[in-house]
């Protein structure tokens, strides 16, 4: 077990370049970021959850296409962020990813959201406005996404995340001859993480429950740091990263590691 829990937390702590290649799934032209879908909701709402030992975590990635034109990205970023107003949602940022360390896949921009029920996130999907910004401003220069959502027990500290905060956002696939108790203890070794880091603020882990864009990774955590000094403090030991890394080839399929930073969003470009 005590090996089991190694591997597993160093799947959290390396932004990962291992040796597969997860094939890439066709974008289907109908996608709507159905429930459970995305848009994260911005910082503006300083929020503590009304349900403090549930919250809902979403998160999307998606890689623009390379001959997009910048204003059509920024429009993009400032369309996402600006549903910060809907009801049903905590907290919402959208953003270029500062850094991606999957070798399998090519990610350029990330939404984070949180909600305080699965029906708030579902009814934060079908919003006319969300629906709206998707097809209008995200669907035409995309080519690729994956969305993974999880139910984050006990959130310490504030569900809108400040200005200026460093995230790291890990996916994890298991092989498939990796059986639900020794996922249940990857989970486990995962959330222990922040007890051995003090650069972390707030660490959320679960198991995906919506399958159907998660492209099989069925782990999702994500490190919340007070900027991103704190964050690449984690990544300087690489004494620990290289010790561990053969190790949690063992248990993974595949790993998606990706990094941002929450900033103000800036307006579309005219």
């Amino acid at each position: 077990m005590t090996s089991l829990r190694l591997r597993a937390t160093a799947s959290f702590l390396t932004r990962f370049s291992l040796p597969f290649s997860s094939p890439k799934h066709p974008l289907n032209p109908s996608l709507s970021f159905k429930p459970h879908s995305n848009t994260p909701n911005f910082s503006t709402k300083i929020t503590m959850s009304s349900s403090p030992s549930q919250t809902i975590e979403h998160v999307v990635l998606f890689k623009v296409k390379d001959d997009t034109d910048q204003s059509k990205v920024s429009t993009m970023i400032a369309s996402l962020n600006g549903l910060t107003s809907l009801d049903s949602v905590l907290h919402l940022s959208a953003g270029p990813v500062l850094r991606n360390g999957s070798s399998s896949f090519d990610f350029t921009h990330i939404l984070h959201s949180r909600y305080n029920s699965k029906d708030d996130l579902a009814s934060y999907s079908q919003h006319p406005s969300h629906v709206s910004v998707v097809k209008e401003s995200v669907l035409p220069i995309i080519d690729d996404i994956m969305a993974v959502d999880w139910v984050a027990d006990d959130l310490p500290g504030p569900v809108a995340l400040p200005l200026g905060s460093a995230l790291r956002v890990s996916f994890l696939k298991l092989k498939e001859s990796v059986g639900e108790g020794a996922k249940s203890e990857v989970l486990e070794a995962v959330k222990g993480v922040k007890n051995s880091f003090s650069g972390i603020d707030q660490l959320s882990v679960g198991e995906n429950f919506s399958p159907g864009r998660a492209k099989g990774f069925s782990i999702a955590s994500l490190a919340v740091f007070t900027g991103p000094s704190e964050l690449e403090a984690v990544d300087s030991d690489q004494e620990l990263v290289n010790s561990h890394k053969e190790k949690v080839r063992d248990y993974l399929e595949s790993v998606v590691v990706v990094d941002y930073v929450v900033s103000l969003p800036q307006p579309a470009s005219l």
